[in-house]
């Protein structure tokens, strides 16, 4: 049995949909019924559980052979910090008491840093956490999604620009779809020959910079769309704008500024790369085809 966490989101509900296809019995595990009943239909058992609640957590898991983590970010929260350290204290609790034959960890590119990495050093806390359960383990970190241009997107192809806290806008960095990431959990959750520790990073075909983002919207939308930098001051104001909360964009304003120096990235010499196959294009296109 498949247990996955975050079950409804666009990583959980590719990793279910992959291992469905291959009959594999699945729980989803879910915050609330609303979505029952669409991965009811997937074939899916469903369990529901408070990701904080490691009482809950536990009844979830319980039976569960593999297991696929993920921490919720607290986009909203006051202490960001704090309240998702509390789900991963909770989610290691759980999987201590059930002991699963295996844990995959969904964690992020510049995970294997200790400080300074702003929102990254949260899948920090998480590594080490679940490395404490001496289970075996695999890290599965991802680059930033390419989802994460969606809101964005809608105001370049408005305003014909296309505001970027990548500086410069030049450089290329790593990005996966998150549906790809979803698809290489479900293969790495069925690998049989898993050993105590294995770290995988996983990108998508190409690496991109904010210039060919904005290039690539300005093709799907058939209008010129340039790409600028957000200057550094404006970055707090503009992500609790986009609805984060102070703390949270603080964290997200720090990771930007080591991406920007160029720390966030796979780890040197440790693990291996793999690579999605959705490339950026595809991706825009159905952020804009989806509104």
């Amino acid at each position: 049995m498949f247990a996955i966490l975050g079950a409804t989101g666009n990583i959980g509900r590719s990793t279910i949909g992959e291992l469905r296809r291959t009959g594999a019995p699945v729980r989803a595990i879910v915050r609330n019924h609303d979505a029952a009943q669409a991965l009811l239909a997937l074939g899916c058992e469903v369990a529901v559980a408070d990701i904080g609640d490691s009482d809950a957590l536990y009844n979830a898991l319980r039976g569960a052979t593999a297991v696929q983590v993920i921490c919720p970010m607290s986009v909203s929260a006051e202490n960001s910090t704090a309240e998702m350290r509390s789900s991963i204290a909770a989610i290691a609790a759980a999987l201590d008491e059930t002991r699963p034959r295996s844990i995959l960890a969904i964690s992020d590119y510049g995970a294997h840093h200790a400080s300074g990495v702003g929102i990254a050093l949260i899948f920090r806390h998480l590594e080490d956490a679940l490395k404490k359960l001496n289970l075996p383990l695999t890290l599965l970190r991802s680059s930033e999604h390419m989802q994460n241009w969606r809101r964005l997107a809608r105001r370049a192809i408005t305003s014909g620009v296309l505001p970027s806290l990548h500086h410069p806008t030049t450089k290329r960095f790593p990005t996966v779809f998150a549906a790809d990431v979803g698809a290489i959990s479900a293969d790495l959750l069925q690998d049989e020959e898993q050993g105590s520790l294995r770290i995988v990073h996983v990108e998508g075909p190409e690496r991109y910079s904010a210039e060919d983002v904005a290039r690539l919207l300005g093709e799907l939308a058939d209008r010129p769309i340039v790409a600028r930098e957000l200057p550094q001051g404006d970055w707090l104001p503009a992500l609790v704008g986009g609805g984060l909360s102070a703390d949270y964009a603080g964290l997200v304003a720090d990771m930007y500024a080591v991406h920007n120096a160029g720390r966030i990235d796979v780890e040197p010499g440790v693990g291996e790369t793999r690579f999605g196959k959705t490339e950026l294009r595809q991706a825009l296109a159905s952020m804009i085809a989806t509104g």
